[in-house]
């Protein structure tokens, strides 16, 4: 189990177990805090014979901040700190949209998703510019080197052959922000959940060369021009969905386990904001099904598949949970205990243009108030004064005062109270 801080955790895979080891700990190099930190891994195909296994973390550590994917080697349970061989650094403006998943296909290549540098927008053109290794899915061969890379080039690459100033690591671009991707191992297709910018997300099949619209477009809208925008040479998603929906696609995997036979074949995905978890299928490139298959409380934060190809769920709580086989039981029923303490989670996104959600906590019903101040402690804004029964509740702030003008970039604070119990949390506004 992969925590931003750092560390890498392993432990026995039955839900009895109490206790974990440090698989790897690299603290000391990793920058982390909001959408920063060690967010990917990957072992290595030959994992069992040759111990290697491959992270993307970001760091500002000696340099600007920036993303590092870095090869480590391992012995049984117990990862060596100092075998670090950095494969590839890129550049971040922002401190948001990393990317941060890694993956190897059935082709033994390595696939890493990068996000757009952040802010918001796109205000440089990452998406769009394939002269940077932003705003794109890369692909690159980990077994052998070009002169002066720590990797290769694979050959059939989409634009390996091109001399116009693309990347040649590029397999796929014009991403947002693809925070969790998979690929699956039966079929070979590669599914990405891009995280949108303010109206919607979007589900996407990555196929080799493709452009896949940002900024220009977000979903199927346009988004820059925001009407008539050219989508001449563009891929658009498979689905894509609203606020109403959530608001921070987590992008899933293939179901091909035997715990729930009904869903083989069928993609799994959710979302971090709502814990709505989705199925779709898509067959002879046409979608034939996209509904809800669960209504959850948790806050999504990725997926993961075992040796049988069970489907497990990552709550950023510090929970895992996995797919029952009983189809009349979710993943929610083992999450739905009576809150204990009141609790202020963090805003997401973190930094955020336009809009960010607050989410909390009640152990007991009361009159709770939300409100939002500067760093002088002036209250800007009263987002809610009112009774509140027990159980997770959450608002939304979308940058404006109380008189609904937008406010400046910078640094905020929200603070919610009920009773004699106080909470406040830091946000940052990026416009």
């Amino acid at each position: 189990v992969v925590e931003r801080q750092g560390l890498i955790k392993v432990f026995e895979n039955d839900a009895a177990t109490s206790t974990a080891a440090n698989f790897l700990d690299i603290r000391d190099r990793v920058t982390a805090g909001g959408e920063m930190g060690l967010l990917g891994l990957a072992f290595h195909p030959d994992f069992g014979s040759n111990g290697l296994f491959f992270v993307n973390y970001t760091t500002s550590q000696n340099g600007p901040r920036r993303t590092v994917v870095a090869k480590f080697s391992a012995t049984g349970n117990s990862a060596d700190p100092g075998s670090e061989l950095v494969l590839l650094q890129v550049d971040q403006p922002f401190s948001n949209h990393n990317g941060g998943m890694i993956a190897f296909g059935p082709d033994g290549k390595l696939y890493i998703g990068l996000g757009d540098g952040g802010s918001g927008g796109d205000p440089q053109n990452h998406g769009q510019r394939r002269s940077t290794l932003l705003g794109s899915i890369l692909r690159i061969d980990v077994d052998n080197q070009d002169l002066g890379l720590n990797y290769a080039i694979p050959a059939d690459n989409p634009f390996a052959s091109t001399n116009d100033g693309t990347r040649k690591e590029i397999f796929a671009y014009g991403l947002r922000n693809p925070w969790r991707f998979s690929i699956d191992q039966t079929s070979g297709q590669i599914w990405a959940g891009d995280v949108g910018q303010g109206r919607k997300e979007e589900v996407d099949l990555i196929e080799s060369g493709q452009n896949y619209g940002w900024n220009t477009m977000e979903g199927f809208d346009c988004f820059n021009p925001s009407s008539d925008c050219d989508q001449n040479g563009l891929t658009l998603p498979v689905v894509d969905y609203g606020r109403s929906e959530g608001f921070s696609i987590t992008g899933g995997y293939i179901y091909r386990g035997q715990a729930r036979s009904e869903l083989t074949g069928a993609y799994i995905y959710g979302d971090f904001g709502s814990g709505n978890v989705w199925m779709l299928r898509y067959e002879n490139n046409q979608l034939t099904a996209d509904s809800l298959l669960l209504d959850t409380d948790l806050s999504l934060s990725s997926f993961g598949v075992d040796e049988q190809d069970e489907l497990y769920l990552v709550d950023l709580g510090g929970e895992i949970y996995r797919f029952s086989g009983d189809p009349t039981t979710s993943v929610a029923a083992t999450d739905q205990s009576p809150v204990k303490n009141f609790t202020l989670h963090q805003n997401f996104p973190n930094p955020f243009n336009p809009e960010t959600v607050i989410r909390y906590e009640l152990a007991a019903a009361g009159e709770v108030t939300l409100a939002i101040f500067n760093q002088l402690g002036q209250k800007i804004r009263t987002l809610l004064n009112t009774e509140q029964q027990a159980g997770t509740h959450q608002s939304t702030w979308d940058g404006r005062n109380s008189n609904g003008q937008k406010v400046a970039s910078g640094h905020y604070f929200y603070k919610v109270q009920t009773g004699a119990q106080i909470f406040t949390k830091s946000m940052t506004l990026v416009r």
